[in-house]
């Protein structure tokens, strides 16, 4: 009877032992799975900083001296455009000329900066005019449309210039779709003006206004065009949250 028992006892253990191994097995996996999915977690996490740190690390490293300094918000939406637009092909990888252009900001302000982000440092900070319906001091209202008067907002590529009416000019390439892409047949050029110059703000209380080119000094349109022409990126900003949220260069 004792043996009997015994062998009742060694049944119980073996049956019991593959009920349990199944269990065993779902734990080990889902222990498993969790790890991956935290590892993932922690490769895209180190992923994004490292890509945030990258555009802060380039943003900090740039000497601002003796410049106005260009808020980093407007930079780091320059920058990711003008790597979207290399990544496209729309751009050379060699391309290290950044030209920014702040349109939030009163234009009796130094509001362009033209930034040689593989020198990193500025080489131009200049006044910069907007379009005589833009605005008074302050640009407010953007077209796209011929005849408006009007900036556009958006990333242009510059192309080859040209003597015309307002002297040395530079013809631009609107790159996003509704915003500006109609820039060249609007002849939405940079060039000089007298009108843009400190001296004029002091008199007016205001830069003048063009009529929807981003012009410049005179003294500066020479080494300024000649330094960015040739497929460099130039980025009009304004905080107008339908072209932010509809650019495809700014998206991530």
């Amino acid at each position: 009877m004792k043996g009997f028992y015994s062998v009742l006892g060694i049944v119980y253990l073996i049956s019991t032992s593959f009920y349990l191994a199944p269990k065993n097995a779902d734990n080990e996996r889902n222990t498993k799975n969790t790890n991956k999915i935290e590892t993932i977690i922690e490769s895209k996490s180190l992923n994004n900083t490292s890509k945030v740190s990258s555009s802060e690390e380039l943003y900090q490293s740039i000497s601002f001296e003796n410049t106005n300094k260009l808020q980093f918000d407007v930079f780091a939406k320059a920058l990711l455009g003008f790597e979207n637009l290399k990544k496209a092909g729309k751009l050379s990888q060699e391309a290290h000329l950044l030209t920014v252009c702040d349109f939030s900001l009163s234009s009796n302000v130094k509001r362009l900066w033209v930034i040689d982000t593989e020198q990193r440092k500025v080489l131009f900070n200049s006044l910069v005019a907007h379009g005589k319906n833009t605005g008074e001091e302050f640009a407010t209202n953007f077209s796209n449309t011929e005849s408006s008067l009007q900036s556009s907002m958006g990333f242009y590529i510059t192309e080859s210039t040209y003597n015309g009416d307002n002297g040395y000019s530079l013809k631009l390439l609107g790159m996003d779709r509704g915003f500006n892409d109609a820039a060249y047949k609007r002849a939405v050029v940079m060039h000089g003006a007298d009108y843009v110059s400190e001296e004029f703000a002091a008199a007016h209380k205001r830069i003048g206004r063009s009529w929807g080119c981003p012009a410049i000094p005179r003294s500066l349109t020479e080494p300024i065009i000649n330094t960015i022409k040739g497929k460099n990126c130039l980025f009009i900003y304004y905080p107008d949250e339908n072209y932010l949220s509809s650019s495809e260069w700014l998206k991530a």
